[in-house]
């Protein structure tokens, strides 16, 4: 089986796996995907969701976070870590989308790209989530998956699997794809303890490069 074959398989099989996949983070409008996926850098998805609860209540609209002084935010953020950091990108961020996208967030990659805060993972989802354009969202789960069941070897610089995934995965797969290996990190192929591979539905195709 080349890698072609096995990553057609394995997109099959997670999706009877995980029929029903989305993403873990809480948004109804882009602006709040933007804001949840800047704080959940080295941050859990859960914890995000009850940080945003705070914060857009305080400022529900992209005016509303723009006007707002990074302190201010960096008060309600900093359970979830790198505080100030976050803050100033989500107040630059916002201040942009306010200033010279009319409140809305850009549907091009590379212009989000050019947004405070916003590297390729975030680009991705924002692309492939609400734009619904093909994307290949690469956060940690995506990278060891990846590696264990043999879609890439030994690559761990998220922009190479990036591309190495987009080779190989049918483009209207993508986004669900990657959404389902963090399914499946998070419930069989875990990073803390021993993976169950007895248990898992890619065990008789994966490399197991554990």
């Amino acid at each position: 089986m080349n890698k072609k074959e096995l990553a057609l398989a394995a997109v099959e099989r997670l999706k009877q796996a995980y029929p029903d996949t989305v993403c873990t983070l809480d948004y109804d409008a882009a602006w709040k995907l933007l804001v949840s996926v800047r704080l959940a850098a080295q941050c859990t998805d859960a914890r995000v969701n009850v940080v945003t609860q705070e914060l857009f209540a305080r400022y529900p609209t992209v005016e509303a976070l723009a006007a707002a002084e990074p302190e201010d935010i960096e008060a309600i953020v900093r359970p979830c870590g790198l505080g100030p950091s976050k803050a100033r990108d989500i107040s630059a961020c916002m201040r942009r989308l306010r200033d010279e996208f009319g409140g809305h967030v850009p549907d091009d990659f590379e212009t989000l790209l050019s947004l405070p805060g916003v590297g390729r993972k975030s680009a991705n989802l924002i692309m492939g989530d609400v734009f619904g354009r093909p994307a290949v969202v690469c956060d940690t789960h995506c990278i060891r998956l990846s590696n264990r069941i043999g879609l890439v070897d030994e690559v761990r610089d998220p922009a190479r699997v990036e591309k190495q995934l987009r080779a190989l995965l049918p483009p209207e797969e993508s986004n669900a794809f990657c959404h389902r290996l963090v399914d499946h990190g998070r419930a069989v192929c875990t990073a803390r303890t021993k993976p169950r591979c007895a248990e898992c539905a890619l065990a008789d195709i994966c490399e197991k490069h554990l």
